[in-house]
């Protein structure tokens, strides 16, 4: 665990206390542009989101569905960078110094920009936590360990294939919370079973005292509150980002149209995961 209380330690705490669960939107750094993407960075935790997973944009998002490959494409064709993405969370940190930031991504920009150099330009922009999807446990010296000793959450990911034996592995050195992706398969696809999450979840409480959230497949607030009676929170992404992908596409639709229109989804999905808590 890392050494003092992060963010995200109080966020889960205070989520406790009230009986609620987490709502986490995923949005990818600088899509459509940068001024887009921050607006709507700005406007999340209004609209309910508890935690925001900002993506860091990748040439090569291989665990990514399409929407989010090509929210990748978008952000970078617009010329985010990995330090204009730090540059986003310390200004979004000027306006919000409790709602967490969990950066979300891929190890290799990370290597390029330098791990010591990321992390603690990382820490000083106020980010919360990591979730990188291609570093496996076994490569924990390369970025986990340095990370927590940093400061930072680093948050690990399960899935339904996952078993008994592997999920202590998996679990080592995982805080903040555990994130289960709830099937097997890429982002954006087919909705999750809400029984077999549940059973998940709890085979993984057994191991773990960490709270865990869950994510991929989910699209609507119904689904949102599925998944939010069976876990302490329930990630969505895809659903957000198609948003966005279809504005940049109709040019009849302003930056303005955009923004709003995400955040009345990230509104609805909040109360969906506050509503399915409190059934």
């Amino acid at each position: 665990m890392s050494a003092r209380q992060t963010r995200l330690d109080r966020k889960f705490a205070a989520l406790q206390s009230e009986d609620r669960k987490a709502f986490i939107a995923f949005v990818t750094a600088g899509d459509p542009d940068p001024e887009t993407s921050f607006s709507i960075l700005s406007g999340l935790p209004a609209a309910g989101a508890d935690i925001i997973e900002l993506g860091m944009p990748f040439t090569d998002p291989m665990a990514d569905g399409p929407s989010i490959q090509a929210a990748s494409q978008r952000a970078l064709k617009a010329g985010q960078t990995l330090e204009k993405t730090l540059a986003m969370v310390a200004r979004f940190r000027a306006e919000d110094d409790t709602t967490p930031v969990v950066l979300m991504g891929y190890y290799n920009p990370i290597f390029i920009y330098g791990v010591d150099r990321f992390i603690a330009d990382a820490v000083a922009a106020g980010v919360d936590g990591l979730i990188i999807v291609d570093l496996p446990r076994e490569e924990d010296s390369e970025l986990c360990l340095p990370a927590m000793q940093g400061g930072l959450n680093f948050i690990r990911l399960a899935t339904p294939t996952t078993d008994d034996a592997r999920l202590p592995d998996v679990l080592k050195n995982t805080s903040g919370f555990v994130y289960y992706v709830s099937i097997t398969g890429i982002t954006g696809s087919a909705a999750p079973d809400v029984s077999k999450v549940s059973d998940s979840v709890a085979r993984i409480k057994r191991h773990t005292d960490l709270p865990v959230a869950v994510g991929f497949g989910i699209r609507t607030p119904e689904q949102a509150g599925a998944i939010a009676s069976v876990a302490d929170g329930a990630v969505v992404g895809s659903a957000l980002v198609d948003i966005i992908g279809e504005t940049a596409k109709n040019s009849d639709k302003s930056n303005t149209d955009c923004v709003a229109r995400v955040l009345t989804l990230a509104s609805d999905l909040a109360a969906g995961v506050h509503k399915g808590a409190s059934d």
